[in-house]
């Protein structure tokens, strides 16, 4: 009980120290946070020296002052590009769902699978149901492909790494890296009764001012629907959407990246 206490207790100061450096208006020394918290400087500097180690905070230069790590900046970026990102995407979804009837994703590549985003609903009945908030399987969908093909992502290792969901999910590697060139070659990728039967997709990268595939963009809706004409059809319109939405977002092809 003993040894549970004294752990809790390094956790409230090592906490305690790690809000005072993200409060900070500029980099702060270890002496100034060891006084401010009530700590002896060898106890705050080995306390700090554990959240360094974990990319929490940083040194800044010789002068040993810390700032936020790059752990705390990467957390920081993700959620205002993801903010930035649904305010910007949509009313490309929007008219994306208009022009086609159908159900359309944003979806961005989590340490899970694909994160879905934002949705626009098509005007159809018989949708894809609701996506937001739901994880799946980079290897067994559209967008996962996508960030696949880009390198926003890696497959799993090995044919039992990749889970089959339904009667088209590509589960061999060779298959799946057949897939993934096919993606990089033509721009866009497919998934027919892969996830689910009866459910059809196509997607389309969304690049961000520096170029990386940032999301994907995609058309769901029912294979009833979206026969392999169809959906050829669809891949057109959805990659030049998604080209707009990269633009918006900065990126200019074949050329130098917006201010």
């Amino acid at each position: 009980m003993e040894l549970e206490f004294q752990g809790t207790t390094a956790i409230d100061r090592g906490a305690d120290l790690l809000v005072r450096v993200l409060e900070a208006e500029e980099p702060v020394a270890v002496s100034e946070l060891a006084s401010a918290a009530g700590l002896p400087k060898s106890t705050a500097s080995r306390l700090l020296s554990a959240l360094e180690r974990r990319g929490l905070v940083e040194q800044e230069g010789e002068r040993g002052r810390l700032r936020p790590g790059p752990a705390i900046l990467r957390v920081a970026e993700r959620g205002m590009l993801e903010r930035n990102l649904v305010e910007i995407a949509r009313p490309v979804l929007a008219a994306l769902s208009e022009r086609t009837g159908e159900t359309i994703n944003l979806g961005v590549p989590g340490a899970g699978g694909v994160e879905h985003l934002l949705q626009a609903d098509g005007r159809h009945f018989l949708g894809s149901g609701q996506w937001v908030g739901r994880t799946v399987d980079f290897h067994a969908s559209a967008n996962g492909k996508v960030f696949l093909a880009y390198g926003r992502a890696l497959a799993p290792a090995g044919a039992s790494a990749l889970t089959r969901y339904a009667p088209g999910t590509v589960t061999e590697p060779a298959a799946l890296r057949a897939e993934i060139e096919r993606v990089r070659r033509d721009g866009y990728a497919v998934a027919v009764d892969e996830l689910e039967v009866g459910l059809a997709a196509v997607a389309a990268p969304v690049r961000g001012v520096s170029g990386e595939v940032v999301a994907a963009l995609s058309i769901t809706g029912p294979t009833v629907r979206m026969a392999p004409t169809r959906l050829g059809e669809l891949a057109q319109v959805l990659v030049e959407e998604s080209g707009r939405l990269s633009s918006r977002l900065g990126y200019i092809e074949g050329g130098a990246s917006a201010a």
